[in-house]
């Protein structure tokens, strides 16, 4: 027990004086000397080498009286047993007449806490320079994004304003084409009676727009069919018919110029057969004459662009009256 206890207190001595590392292999050694047998408890107010106890003088020796000897096997002066103090080393109750075994030793260590590791300056100021990245980053991240969002906005004013022009040059445009539509002119055809000749009609050209117009082109031709729906889906102007326009034929703006005149007298000319005069007679076939003028803008910067006016009639014979109406198709009646 004494060699143990030495043991114990050589341990905790170099422990003292030792490195950490060296503690724990210290306090491996001290466990594994607990194990191997049992061990007095040291108050924890004396030292290592007062807990120490010789085991002749520790343990009282039994006489065969049953009265307990001394430290040196010597019985006490009064023939009697000596209790146990209350509080003492050998425990607060009495063994009961037996000697009492000595407790097991239980030894606490309180190991110091690691001191932490000095923060060097070459350390501060890489964390402080790590932070400063951080912050950097962060700064030129929100600046970015603020960079974006203003050019977002920027590129939807742009589209706004590239639309806007583009509708006010579509609306501009339709403008133009709108006003060149009103400022072009525009012939129209009428049929009119002759003034003074009865049963004389006379089909007129008038310019109805707000610029003048040169006439560059007239065709017509005569046919005869039931009705409106027994003629040709398109008008079929024969090359035979087409005819040049007089010699400066210009139309100013409500100017009017006769065209084509068809008389009575003409009837047998455009029937081939008595026959087909007399169903002519009878309203049993209609008499149909159509045509149409071409001219241009003179107000144009050239005369490439051209206009049409298709023109068709209904002559109605009687036997004494004659007359003369707007008829036909829309084929037959088309402007351009």
């Amino acid at each position: 027990m004494t060699g143990k206890c030495g043991v114990i207190f050589g341990l905790l001595l170099a422990a003292a004086l030792a490195s950490p590392a060296r503690v724990q292999l210290v306090r491996a050694q001290i466990v594994r000397a607990q194990t191997s047998g049992p061990a007095r408890t040291a108050p924890a107010s004396r030292t290592a080498a007062s807990q120490t106890v010789p085991a002749s003088s520790a343990t009282p020796t039994k006489t065969p009286s049953g009265v307990q000897s001394g430290p040196n096997g010597a019985a006490p002066a009064n023939g009697t047993a000596t209790p146990p103090e209350s509080g003492s080393e050998t425990g607060s109750e009495p063994c009961e007449g037996e000697s009492c075994p000595p407790p097991p030793a239980h030894i606490t260590i309180a190991t110091a806490a690691p001191a932490s590791a000095p923060w060097l300056w070459p350390e501060r100021v890489a964390w402080a320079a790590n932070l400063l990245l951080v912050v950097m980053a962060y700064v030129g991240v929100m600046l970015a994004l603020s960079t974006l969002r203003k050019i977002e906005r920027q590129t939807r004013y742009a589209e706004a304003a590239a639309q806007a022009a583009a509708d006010s040059a579509k609306s501009a445009l339709t403008f133009v084409e709108a006003h060149a539509r009103a400022e072009r002119p525009w012939v129209l055809v009428t049929a009119e009676p002759a003034p003074g000749q009865p049963d004389v009609f006379t089909v007129v050209v008038t310019n109805r727009g707000h610029g003048p117009a040169r006439v560059i082109g007239l065709a017509e031709s005569v046919t005869t069919a039931k009705d409106e729906e027994q003629l040709p889906a398109q008008p079929d102007y024969k090359e035979s018919d087409a005819q040049a326009p007089p010699a400066n034929m210009i139309l100013l703006p409500g100017e009017s110029l006769a065209i084509r005149t068809f008389r009575r007298e003409d009837v047998s000319a455009v029937c081939e057969t008595p026959e087909q005069l007399r169903r002519v007679e009878n309203w049993e076939e209609r008499i149909y004459i159509f045509g149409k003028v071409t001219y241009v803008d003179l107000q144009a910067v050239d005369e490439k662009t051209r206009f049409e006016t298709a023109w068709c009639c209904w002559y109605i014979h009687g036997r004494q009256k004659s007359g003369m109406v707007i008829a036909g198709k829309a084929p037959y009646n088309q402007h351009t």
